[in-house]
């Protein structure tokens, strides 16, 4: 499904060159659930945006579903990205003045899906999360939980085949982040594969594998 080879990844600054990343061997398979962990600087937020088609990176390869993803262009990015991945964040990211079965339905209207349907697929997805009867609310009428289950609707409404999560209950409560993972083992059990970069380890715990970064490498998986 996804994977890594002595993949590195480095910045220039000034007349300076950073190794971030700094020879990644990995390999996620479909329906794997896997946590990513380190400390600021270790690379984590680097690698998954590599995984995400968000960064390029310097030297290695990166499969994912077998195609190699190097040197695209922006479109060429942008298709895969809707084509595989999902995308879950921990601010949210969600537009403030649209509402719920709006925000859930954006990716669709990339796709040029009709408006009557992008809506109908939306409360569907809406129903997923638990949160059908708020399809019509805004996101500043909703608690911190409830709009990162509607982020984890609109991840899911393109049917693809990678969720990535960024720290996706680090602006949540405990309860309410167990919760959200416990929405996550969900869509693990119907075959979703799911990657999450997250600093707690309760919330590592309840992944399958966790992977640990330090300085570039990883130290553990």
């Amino acid at each position: 499904m996804l994977s890594l080879s002595n993949l590195r990844k480095s910045y220039t600054i000034g007349k300076n060159s950073i190794e971030v990343l700094k020879g990644i061997d990995l390999l996620i398979e479909e329906g794997d659930y896997v946590s990513i962990m380190g400390s600021s600087g270790s690379g984590k937020s680097t690698l998954l945006n590599i995984m995400g088609i968000l960064d390029d990176y310097t030297i290695g390869e990166y499969h994912l579903d077998g195609v190699l993803i190097k040197n695209l262009t922006q479109k060429q990015a942008a298709i895969y990205r809707n084509q595989f991945i999902g995308f879950v964040f921990q601010s949210f990211n969600l537009l403030p003045f649209k509402t719920a079965a709006e925000n859930v339905a954006l990716p669709l209207y990339y796709q040029k899906v009709p408006r009557k349907e992008r809506h109908a697929r939306a409360v569907d997805y809406l129903d997923k999360v638990g949160l059908k009867d708020w399809a019509n609310h805004h996101p500043s009428e909703m608690s911190g939980g409830q709009k990162q289950r509607v982020a984890i609707a609109r991840a899911l409404i393109s049917e693809p085949k990678i969720i990535l999560a960024d720290e996706p209950t680090g602006a949540l409560d405990t309860q309410t982040s167990y919760d959200v993972m416990d929405l996550f083992q969900s869509f693990n059990d119907e075959g979703k594969t799911l990657l999450l970069v997250t600093h707690e380890e309760d919330i590592a715990a309840k992944t399958k594998r966790t992977i640990r970064l330090r300085d570039g490498l990883i130290i553990s998986q």
